[in-house]
């Protein structure tokens, strides 16, 4: 049961209200770097939509649980670009990356496998450069580096695309989504592992390791535009053939003696010694023991760091690296350097990608959907006050402002979650706002007419105030929580933009409970003891009606005491 009109203390309520909404606006204007606005999703603002479809390396259907796995290191990687509203879902066996703004280029690297092992360098074979497109790559474009002079490795830049390794062999088929057999691409991707990780590669017999290495540096196709069905999935154990430094060497490596999964932590910086960014590793303990081994027992041999099976640096071991400290160098652009050092950080994915679709969204249709979005709450909205204004008069003058105020609570949270948690109100959380605005209104018609129930029964409006509020608040109490448990339920369930009409539909309604209980009823409480003659006059109310069927009823019952007899 409410407390009694008399005994409710509305001031108190109101100010607690009040320190709510001037705390929230606190933390809005005088908090955080970014504009007193909500963050806005890719539909809204623009963006980019990237799809990358996964290729499993036997030629079938990609494990669920590896594109699980792979989307989850593609989510850190897509957080490391420090981009709010990023999302990654899975679409079958394809990953779609969406990233609201102007960062969406980044997005398209992201697939990189990633996977990176260190080998020592068997012999190396110069060939003939292949011709360039004209049109540069998006990042990641190959580029030489002159020979390390320092026990730091020297490198040239990682491969062209996630998807091009440029370390196909001739003859190696460019994959193709529904393909005719998955028997005969598997047996033709054998076929190019076979020839590229053959183990005569490292025959003790001279004549077998001669023959192989010729036969694999003859067919080794180093051209970046051909797709290879290998990149990412070499044989750690077996020897490999491979491309590298600008595409203008191949390589004879032998098996891989650190695998990449021993890097700690990866950044990009700056060496302003030397003039150039630069990509800095550290390892872990047992990496960082293997590697200073090695990197002894090898002075002057080469070392050659195997990114996607491609060779991002082979540099010659001038001395003993101890400490677990590396670094890869060469002509990085800035950008090279970060994408690089993320996708080392962030773990190599357990299948190939490439992207099979980039849509940039523009940002004038985001605008163009936004506006209609707000043009179709102010419509509600006008439909709601004017039907409150007609049917309630003062007391719909209560409901738009309680509506006001409940809309500036979600404003001001809105803009907080986008800074604290990366929240970005999409088109389905508008559509989520605007349902929100009935089942707002729906709490207030609920205890209005709870009191107009109380009046018929003859009572006054002051004493229909907390006795109309004690029945109206267990009503809206039950309808609120089955509208945030559905709405808890959808976003549970849900993936993509449904999750974001789920949560501002949830949050609108835990927001109305707020409002509610600080603002309507007490506002409706301090209405009724006003001795305003405008405030009291029942009619002015939108009260008038029922309060005359109240005194009919109220007239017709006997006085207490009296028996209701009538005279012969």
């Amino acid at each position: 049961m409410a407390a009694p009109a008399g005994h409710l203390r509305p001031g108190r309520y109101l100010a607690f209200f009040a320190l709510i909404v001037v705390a929230l606006y606190a933390l809005v204007f005088f908090t955080g770097s970014g504009k007193p606005t909500p963050k806005l999703g890719i539909d809204l603002q623009g963006g980019t939509r990237v799809t990358l479809s996964a290729r499993n390396p036997d030629g079938g259907d990609p494990p669920r649980e590896s594109l699980e796995q792979a989307r989850s290191i593609i989510e850190r990687r897509v957080n490391g670009i420090g981009v709010g509203g990023t999302e990654v879902v899975l679409d079958g066996s394809n990953v779609v990356i969406t990233v609201p703004g102007e960062q969406g280029d980044q997005a398209k690297t992201l697939g990189k496998t990633a996977k990176l092992g260190f080998r020592k360098v068997v012999t190396s074979q110069p060939v003939t450069p292949v011709p360039q497109p004209s049109t540069p790559p998006t990042s990641g474009a190959p580029s030489s580096a002159p020979p390390a002079s320092s026990g730091a490795p020297g490198a040239s830049a990682p491969p062209s695309s996630p998807a091009n390794g440029g370390g196909g062999a001739a003859g190696a088929p460019q994959q193709q989504p529904g393909g005719d057999s998955d028997e005969q691409t598997k047996k033709e991707i054998e076929e190019a592992r076979s020839l590229r990780q053959n183990p005569d590669l490292l025959s003790t017999d001279q004549a077998k390791q001669a023959a192989a290495a010729e036969k694999a540096f003859a067919a080794l196709n180093c051209d970046p535009k051909v797709t290879d069905p290998l990149v990412g999935n070499d044989l750690t154990d077996k020897p490999l053939v491979a491309c590298g430094d600008k595409n203008t060497a191949k390589y004879l490596l032998e098996p891989e003696f650190l695998p990449g999964t021993e890097i700690s932590d990866a950044s990009s910086g700056y060496d302003t010694q030397n003039s150039q960014w630069v990509v800095n590793l550290n390892f872990k303990g047992e990496g960082s023991r293997i590697w200073g081994d090695f990197t002894s027992k090898n002075v002057q041999k080469q070392a050659a760091f195997v990114l996607d099976t491609q060779v991002v640096s082979a540099p010659t071991i001038q001395s003993a690296i101890l400490g677990g400290q590396t670094q890869i160098t060469g002509r990085f652009s800035q950008s090279e350097a970060k994408d690089l050092a993320d996708v080392l950080k962030y773990g190599s994915l357990p299948l190939s990608f490439e992207s099979s679709d980039a849509t940039t969204v523009s940002a004038t249709l985001g605008l163009a959907s936004l506006q209609a979005g707000l043009i179709a709450g102010g419509i509600g909205l006008l439909i709601v006050f004017i039907y409150c204004l007609f049917y309630y008069r003062l007391l719909g003058v209560l409901t738009i402002l309680s509506l006001a105020l409940s809309f500036s609570l979600v404003y001001a949270v809105l803009v907080l979650l986008g800074r604290w948690i990366g929240y970005t109100l999409d088109l389905a959380g508008v559509a989520g706002l605007i349902i929100a605005i009935g089942i707002t209104a729906d709490s207030f018609v609920i205890y209005f007419e709870r009191l107009k129930d109380e009046i018929r029964e003859g009572r006054t409006f002051r004493s229909a105030v907390p006795r109309g509020w004690s029945r109206a608040q267990r009503t809206i109490l039950a309808s609120d929580a089955v509208s945030f448990l559905a709405a808890a339920i959808l976003y549970w369930l849900a993936v993509g933009e449904v999750k974001g009409f789920a949560f501002t539909l949830g949050m609108s309604t835990v927001l109305d409970l707020v409002v509610v209980y600080l603002v309507t009823h007490p506002l409706v409480a301090l209405i009724s003891r006003s001795k305003s003659k405008v405030l009291s006059n029942p009619k002015n109310l939108g009260l008038g009606a029922v309060q005359q069927v109240g005194s009919e009823r109220k007239a017709a019952r006997p006085a207490a005491g009296r028996p209701n007899v009538k005279e012969a």
